[in-house]
């Protein structure tokens, strides 16, 4: 675990309010700044990560040290083009090599690489819209999250 860095996971489908960006664009500042957090990890596929990831971004106007890594769970090898694609976004990115061959679990593994490299992980789970004809991976990466005693902000709530 890495003491100042701090994962985003969370569901596909969101609801997108100005509270939400409000409340998680004041946690993520609160991060940077209460918490010295300077690392921020993201996944994909998810509209979740996409909005803080466009929060972490306008917050890196007033504190530019911060780094944002996105982690892939998929292509383990990229090319230099996809790579030069990527770091407009983000300043690193990197694909764990523990998750190569997990095959469909690979999002699950890559959330829990996530979690482990971090010291708070920023949720957006809400159990009323969570999938009913599987297990949901937000569920998963919380619950995991929970197992190994992270800082946990959750959303919506």
């Amino acid at each position: 675990m890495q003491e100042n860095t701090c994962c985003f996971f969370g569901h596909r489908e969101i609801n997108e309010t100005e509270e939400l960006k409000t409340r998680l664009r004041g946690i993520i500042e609160r991060l940077i700044v209460d918490e010295k957090v300077d690392t921020f990890l993201f996944g994909s596929k998810s509209r979740f990560d996409s909005l803080c990831l466009e929060l972490v971004t306008e917050i890196k106007e007033k504190y530019p040290h911060v780094k944002r890594v996105y982690v892939r769970a998929e292509f383990p090898v990229i090319g230099d083009d996809y790579k030069a694609y990527l770091l407009k976004r983000y300043e690193d990115t990197y694909y764990p090599e523990k998750i190569i061959g997990a095959g469909r679990a690979a999002y699950v593994e890559r959330n829990y690489e996530m979690i482990n490299r971090s010291k708070y992980c920023v949720v957006y789970y809400d159990e009323q819209n969570a999938p009913t004809t599987r297990k949901s991976g937000t569920k998963i990466a919380l619950d995991y999250a929970v197992k190994k005693e992270r800082k946990i902000i959750t959303f919506p709530n």
